[in-house]
């Protein structure tokens, strides 16, 4: 593989799979210090509760507060907040939400149910967890698409009471992810953030009641700590670095596809950004093009560190192939960029979103599409499926068994119990058996 400014593989090159193995390959190190003090730091949450986290909070975020109420913000001052905005800013927020919303909106499931000749009824029940907790980064960085991704599949779901955790350093809370919280239907806002905030969310601590289930991003003591705590409530996923994948004709301006690229590669050093086509020339103009627009770019040094390093340029044979190792890839995003892109994507069995056409950057899945935005990574889209509201709801058996029923029923029961040995289960099944004198 080249080490340029971006790998170029070959898929008739011999070598092809090994190298394109190598390049996905990504294992998140466990770091012994991390898990350490996030071990330490669950613990004392959940021994000493609100007391652990605020003294965390103090310790990492720099706050001043010394209590829990003052890390709590209103409703009210969300709403404030959301109505100070620059109107076209207000307006992206909220009609981003609208799109979101009424996208998830069709992913509700009805209960259901059937009746035998028999009389027995079978069916399943479908409900919404009581309450879930939101982790959203805090400082520097404001991420209020991932309020709106995570919040509003919850609440439309039915989700009672959805708790939004957010960090802020030195106590600078960003207006923009408060702003979305508001627009989300967020029921509370707590002022607190790493491990800390997962464990009072996993634990409950004398303010903060336990969740059923905790969504969204965070660094690697978050990540840590999500994972530590599954099992006693759910967890979304735990993510991998940001991934895109394009099979391109060649067709597409070539400005157009490396932006796309850059648009994952900005998110950190590990992100992978991945162009698959048949037509070497459209290939070395994108690299062109990547050479050219990179010096502009804000975060052009993580840019060229991501392509150079997870990066590629793939010539394939065919866009049949290319379609193929697509689903090897199973990548996070993947754009088909060419002409009748439905074709292609019907040949598409593994990605966590597809966006199809030269119109259907990517970004705009990030903020305003509609869809989730939260979406498995790693190679992950094999088996698992971007959040939704499905991630919000539990399904219950229903089984009412008619008298009638009982004696078909117990009579395959009590053979197979006493199959497996187990004489209580058949004698269960038996109890209900009207006897034949009868």
């Amino acid at each position: 593989m080249s080490k340029s400014v971006i790998n170029r593989l070959n898929s008739k090159d011999i070598a092809f799979k090994d190298n394109l193995k190598s390049l996905l390959a990504f294992e998140s190190e466990q770091d012994d210090a991390i898990e350490n003090a996030v071990n330490s730091i669950l613990k004392d949450v959940k021994q000493n509760g609100d007391k652990a986290v605020l003294k965390y909070s103090q310790q990492f975020d720099k706050v001043t507060a010394t209590s829990m109420a003052e890390l709590e913000v209103s409703l009210a001052e969300c709403q404030v907040v959301l109505e100070s905005l620059p109107q076209e800013q207000r307006q992206a927020l909220e009609a981003a939400a609208e799109r979101v919303r009424t996208y998830h909106e069709r992913q509700k499931t009805p209960s259901w149910s059937y009746q035998e000749s028999d009389g027995t009824i079978l069916g399943q029940k479908i409900t919404p967890m009581d309450r879930v907790g939101l982790y959203v980064p805090g400082g520097k960085a404001a991420y209020p698409s991932s309020v709106l991704m995570n919040a509003i599949p919850a609440k439309v779901a039915g989700v009672k009471e959805v708790v939004m955790v957010t960090p802020t350093p030195n106590g600078q809370r960003n207006p923009l992810v408060l702003a979305a919280a508001a627009v989300a239907g967020v029921d509370r806002i707590i002022t607190i953030g790493g491990a800390q905030a997962v464990a009072a969310l996993a634990y409950g601590t004398e303010t903060i009641s336990q969740v059923d289930k905790i969504v969204g991003p965070g660094n690697a003591f978050v990540a840590s700590a999500k994972r530590h705590v599954f099992g006693t409530v759910g967890i979304d996923m735990v993510a991998g670095p940001s991934e895109i994948l394009i099979i391109a004709d060649g067709k597409t301006p070539v400005d157009w596809i490396a932006m796309d690229l850059f648009s994952q590669a900005e998110h950190d050093e590990l992100a992978q950004a991945i162009l698959l086509s048949p037509d070497e020339n459209y290939l070395n103009k994108v690299e062109e093009s990547i050479i050219k627009q990179l010096e502009a770019m804000p975060r052009k040094d993580i840019i060229a560190t991501s392509l150079k390093n997870r990066g590629a340029l793939i010539k394939v044979d065919s866009l049949d192939e290319a379609c193929e190792i697509a689903n090897f890839i199973a990548p996070e995003h993947l754009e088909i960029s060419t002409e009748n892109a439905q074709v292609w994507a019907d040949k598409i069995r593994h990605a966590g979103a597809i966006f199809m056409g030269p119109f259907s950057s990517e970004s705009l899945g990030d903020y305003c599409a509609g869809p989730n935005h939260v979406l498995p990574t790693s190679r992950t889209a094999r088996f698992s499926s971007p959040l939704g509201v499905y991630d919000f709801q539990k399904r219950s058996s229903l089984i009412q068994v008619s008298k009638q029923g009982a004696q078909t029923l117990g009579r395959i029961a009590k053979e197979l119990a006493y199959g497996e040995g187990l004489q209580s289960h058949a004698r269960s099944a038996e109890y209900r058996l009207v006897s034949e004198e009868k």
